[in-house]
């Protein structure tokens, strides 16, 4: 099973209670019922553990993938296309990370 880590911050001036609500009400729903994922998750990051709010990511997504190839066809499609488009207008700099447990 794969993880794909999504870091990200969000535009300047886009509202973090709109792109919230977004989130709640459109991507989550939409990438959790893509065929090859299993798990998604939208963190807010808070705070660094030594007590400084300064994080370098405002946003951590956690997709849990556990089947790659469907996973990417089913991202190719219209629907899930229109709502990356969605994402991209809230989001800047977005890094997609492919990752393995080591376990």
């Amino acid at each position: 099973m794969s993880t794909i880590v999504v870091l990200f911050n969000l535009k300047t001036g886009v509202n973090r209670d709109e792109y919230e609500e977004w989130a709640r009400s459109v991507d989550i729903p939409s990438v959790r019922r893509l065929p090859g994922c299993s798990s998604f998750n939208v963190l807010r990051g808070e705070r660094l553990l030594d007590g400084s709010p300064s994080v370098p990511y405002a946003y951590v997504e956690l997709i849990q993938v556990d089947d790659m190839t469907d996973f990417m066809t089913a991202v190719s499609a219209p629907a899930a296309q229109a709502v990356a488009a969605q994402f991209r207008e809230f989001a800047e700099g977005a890094t997609f990370m492919v990752t393995e447990s080591i376990e």
